[in-house]
């Protein structure tokens, strides 16, 4: 391939819907991956050891950031191969550990000794990069650079360059207002640009708000003595609902217990019921750090956004069940975080096979919720509908509320900035990671305003 020819770009997930994010690109010399994610909802029947490509000749894995569906195959692509280094972030090098002992503890979950070796060879692949410096690929033809993409910890866009063409690879976009991180600046050049397409066609509502409104929202679900179930993704979500919690119990008393009930004998407890979302937990404040500015400052005036005192987590498998047993039979008010975000498994299974037919239950979807999944099943249910949970037949009488400005993915107006704001527009942008109605409806909306480029959707 010479020189100033167009790198050849080809998607192995992440086309017919929002998981599963694989990408190929290809130079005369280079031919890397962005991501390695897991798909989820109706596109989880796909194989884990089912690739595309020939594995062996892949020179090296770029990772964008630790959610699952961008890197939960990874070790099926070693067991298939692959030996060369894994590139991401610095705090990426410390989350990804854990999110993927996680997952091959589900997927292998009687061979610890195999999930063991397995990391340890991950570890010996990662090679973390720093943000905003170029980095040269092993060919030395190609050259990295990881940008803050302002989604969780850790989470960067890929800009990928040759002596004359700049591909860049958005990764999942973050929203303004994002509690530990700063938002993404749009980069100073992309002739491709790659880019995700979640929440393409809609901007999210009242995210300015959206602090006071959980708070309300908590006050008139926990009114009537029941469990507020906040099913979250163990990265990044559990931990900005928690500072927004703490934020809401230290300055403005919105659900102090007795803004919503008299004579309660002790404070709310605000329950952490994710082994995994703990771990992230401790993580992210040994990350300090890299939290943005203002997060900082909390922290030093002597604040605790992770572990304020009416936070209660629980590890073992035993007590788990004994609170679901107890919040089920008491009554008491309480609010419960649990993954999986998208109810897909782990704890919040129990929680809603219990609780969904309760009226006085109400479950808070604070993330996108995939075709195909139980928590998609969920928000479209009427009272009286019967639900699957745990392969029991569950009846559906629980309250149901959206809060769409907690997305941690950029709307419409975001990713639209995200592709005007780049100096020159780029002569190619491609859609991905979306739901095919979604990225229909961004194509169109980006072709007006860039009527030089060339928007497509790959697939």
């Amino acid at each position: 391939m010479p020189k100033d020819a167009t790198p050849k770009i080809t998607h192995h997930g992440a086309v017919t819907g929002v998981t599963g994010s694989c990408h190929q690109y290809q130079t005369a010399n280079t031919n890397v991956l962005i991501d390695c994610g897991l798909f989820q909802g109706a596109e989880s029947d796909r194989p884990l050891n089912a690739f595309d490509f020939a594995v062996p000749e892949v020179n090296a894995l770029i990772v964008t950031h630790c959610h699952i569906d961008h890197v939960g195959r990874i070790p099926w692509l070693i067991a298939a191969g692959f030996r060369g280094p894994i590139y991401c972030t610095e705090p990426t090098a410390a989350l990804l550990p854990l999110v993927l002992e996680d997952a091959l503890g589900i997927h292998i979950p009687d061979d610890a000794d195999l999930v063991e070796k397995a990391l340890a060879r991950i570890l010996g692949q990662l090679q973390p990069v720093p943000y905003d410096q170029w980095h040269p690929l092993p060919n030395g033809e190609t050259e990295l650079r990881f940008q803050p993409a302002g989604h969780i910890m850790g989470s960067a866009y890929v800009e990928l360059a040759t002596e004359s063409h700049r591909t860049v690879f958005s990764g999942d976009l973050g929203a303004p207002g994002a509690v530990f991180v700063d938002p993404p600046q749009a980069p100073e050049r992309a002739d491709v640009l790659v880019i995700e397409s979640t929440y393409g066609n809609r901007d999210h509502e009242a995210r300015a708000e959206r602090k006071t409104e959980l708070g309300n929202s908590l006050k008139r679900a926990l009114a009537d003595g029941g469990t507020v179930l906040i099913p979250a993704f163990s990265l990044g979500r559990t931990q900005e609902i928690l500072a927004f919690i703490e934020d809401l119990l230290h300055e403005q008393g919105l659900i102090h217990p007795d803004a919503f009930q008299q004579g309660m004998s002790s404070p709310l407890p605000i329950i952490l019921d994710s082994p995994l979302a703990l771990r992230m937990t401790q993580a992210y404040r040994h990350l300090l750090d890299h939290w943005r500015d203002s997060m900082r400052h909390k922290r030093g005036a002597g604040r605790f956004p992770l572990a304020f005192d009416q936070l209660i987590t629980i590890e073992h498998h035993r007590d788990h069940l004994a609170m679901v047993k107890r919040l089920t039979s008491s009554k008491q008010p309480a609010v419960v975080l649990a993954a999986s975000g998208m109810c897909q498994g782990g704890r919040i299974m129990n929680y809603l096979e219990a609780m969904l037919p309760l009226p006085e239950t109400d479950v808070f979807f604070v993330g996108y919720q995939a075709r195909g999944t139980l928590g998609a099943a969920i928000q479209s249910a009427q009272p009286g509908d019967t639900l699957t949970v745990n392969r029991h037949k569950v009846p559906m009488n629980a309250q149901v509320h959206r809060l769409s400005g907690f997305s941690a993915h950029a709307d419409r107006a975001g990713l639209t900035n995200f592709c005007t704001d780049i100096p020159e527009p780029p002569a190619e942008i491609r859609l991905v990671h979306g739901d095919h109605r979604v990225k229909q409806q961004f194509k169109a909306h980006l072709a007006e305003r860039l009527p030089s480029t060339n928007v497509w959707v790959p697939g």
